[in-house]
């Protein structure tokens, strides 16, 4: 339970840094879950709309999770 603490914990100062970027362009995120190394998060705003969203969730927000954060495996995203 205390290393799934962590994770969360970890998981969210990665997305606390990216956040200034989304909310640049008008949109945010939501840490819904970490559930077995697989990160559920909500697209929020100008995010949750935009065609690139999914860029963003994979090759910027899930990029940056699995390089920063042990035991991270892939992000989904929520609605």
């Amino acid at each position: 339970m205390a290393e799934q603490t962590t994770m969360i914990e970890q998981v969210q100062e990665v997305l606390d840094k990216l956040r200034p970027f989304l909310l640049r362009d008008g949109g945010d995120c939501e840490l819904v879950d970490v559930e077995d190394g697989i990160v559920k998060l909500r697209l929020l705003g100008a995010c949750g709309t935009c065609p690139s969203s999914t860029i963003t969730l994979k090759a910027g927000i899930e990029r940056a999770l699995l390089e920063e954060v042990p035991g991270v495996v892939e992000v989904e995203q929520v609605f």
